[in-house]
This record gives C-alpha cells, structure tokens and sequence, in this order.
C-alpha cells in the first residue's frame, strides 16, 4: 500500500508505516508543503489501527533533514511552524528515526521528538541556528536528552558533531553503515511489534509523563498508567506462552 505525496511518501510494510521526507533536492529542508503533508501523514500512521510502530527516514543519502528551508523562512517568531512530535503532535504508537547524512535544525528537532533512533556512520547532526542570527526555542528540550553543557554548546556554537557523538551523548541508540540503516530500522520495528503491544505504548507514556516529576510521584503515575497492563489478556497470554515454551500471540488487550 502506498499513499505518495509531493514533498513525503507514506508506505506501510506490514505493520510498520514508514515516512519518508522527500525533497533530496534540497536536502529535505522542510518548508510549509513538507510541515503539513508530515503531520498528515502521522496523524494517518497515529490512526491506523494496522500500524504499530513508525519510521521516520529522509530520501536520498545526503540528508535526513537539513533544517528548515530559509528560502521560505520569514523573520520574527516561528514557534507553530515545526512539527512538535511529543507536543503539539501526539503519537502514541513508537516512532523510529532513521537518518543518513545530515540532520541539521528541524532534522535534529525532529531526531530528538522521535522514541528511538537509527543512524548512518557519516550522519551529522547540528543546531545551527546561532550561525545564521537564530535560536531554537525547543533547544529548552534538550534537558534529560543531552547533558547540560554539551546541549549549551551545541546551541551557542551552532558546530555539528559526528553519529559516533551523538551516540556518545545518547541523542541515538545505533550507529550502522549507511546501507543498513533502514534494514536496522526495521530490525528494531520488529522487536517492538514482538512485544506485548500495551507494555509498549504505556512505557512509551509512563518515560515521558513522568518527565520532572519527584521520585515518588513519578512511581505513582506510572502504576497507575501501567495498571491495566498487570490484569489484560496479554498478561495471561505471556506467562502461559513463556510455560509452554512458544512464542506468545498477542491480542492488544
């Protein structure tokens, strides 16, 4: 199945639905045809009852996403323009990044809005900003992502760093040859579409509510969200097929 768009290209393979920013003409920079087609097509992905995990990847080996287009840009506050994966945009399915080249300004935003991430051995990352006389008011994000004083010399500096960086400050979970990346991708896709479906998408929730909250508040929260996991049918199903030796068949609920 297979929904293309001008600048993004939606496919499902099987359970997975995989985003493909789609201007490698222009690195993928992201204007306002991009922004909206981007967040149709999560809001598809998001409503898809097929789809249980999404990859988000850029077409082309140059660039993931090389930020916002300046061509288009105006001056004065953009705070509505990217999309807020997290935010503004909620998804509560598991979204993967997989990048190859570079994912500068909005492709770093939008690498850091994404669950997990997967990248090329030659993938730069960057917020350039400061370099072309702006900020990225999102950089306040970066808290809990990246240690203070290095997201505060990323953000002043606007210097790119290497995959092997990124990996080192945990911004990504793998680094891999370019032309494995989609293939790690949906290796990765394939291990959570394994796991019980409900333990995922609440200890997706249960990772970012709990985001700032004290200790024991947190621990609160997260045995509420998590309740209905202990009593589902999933629960059951786990424990029998982990007695029987099979592997389990997962319901959803």
């Amino acid at each position: 199945m297979t929904k293309a768009h001008n600048e993004v290209d939606y496919r499902k393979r099987d359970a997975v639905a995989i985003i493909t920013l789609n201007r490698p003409l222009k690195l993928n920079a992201m204007n306002s045809t991009m922004r909206n087609e981007l967040i149709d097509a999560l809001a598809k992905s998001e409503s898809d009852g097929g789809v249980r995990v999404v990859i988000l990847t850029g077409s082309g080996d140059k660039a993931f996403c090389a930020g916002r287009d300046l061509a288009e840009a105006d001056v004065g506050q953009q705070e509505d323009f990217l999309p807020m994966i997290g935010d503004r945009i909620k998804l509560r399915k598991p979204i993967i990044a997989a990048v190859n080249g570079l994912a500068y300004g909005a492709g770093w935003f939008l690498v850091q809005g994404c669950d997990l991430c997967v990248a090329s051995e030659d993938a730069r990352f960057a917020l350039p900003e400061a370099k072309v006389g702006r900020a990225p008011a999102w950089g306040c994000w970066l808290h809990g992502v990246v240690p203070q004083k290095i997201a505060l010399e990323l953000l002043m500096t606007g210097n790119p760093i290497s995959a092997a960086r990124a990996y080192e400050i945990g911004l990504i979970n793998h680094v891999v040859p370019k032309e494995q990346v989609m293939a790690r991708a949906m290796r990765l896709a394939e291990d959570l579409i394994a796991a019980a479906p409900l333990s995922v998408l609440t200890s997706k929730e249960v990772t970012y509510r709990t985001i700032g909250l004290p200790r024991p508040a947190a621990l609160q929260l997260a045995f509420e969200i998590m309740a209905p996991i202990y009593v589902s049918e999933d629960a059951k199903e786990g424990v029998k097929a982990f007695r029987e030796k099979r592997a389990p068949v997962w319901s959803g609920c």
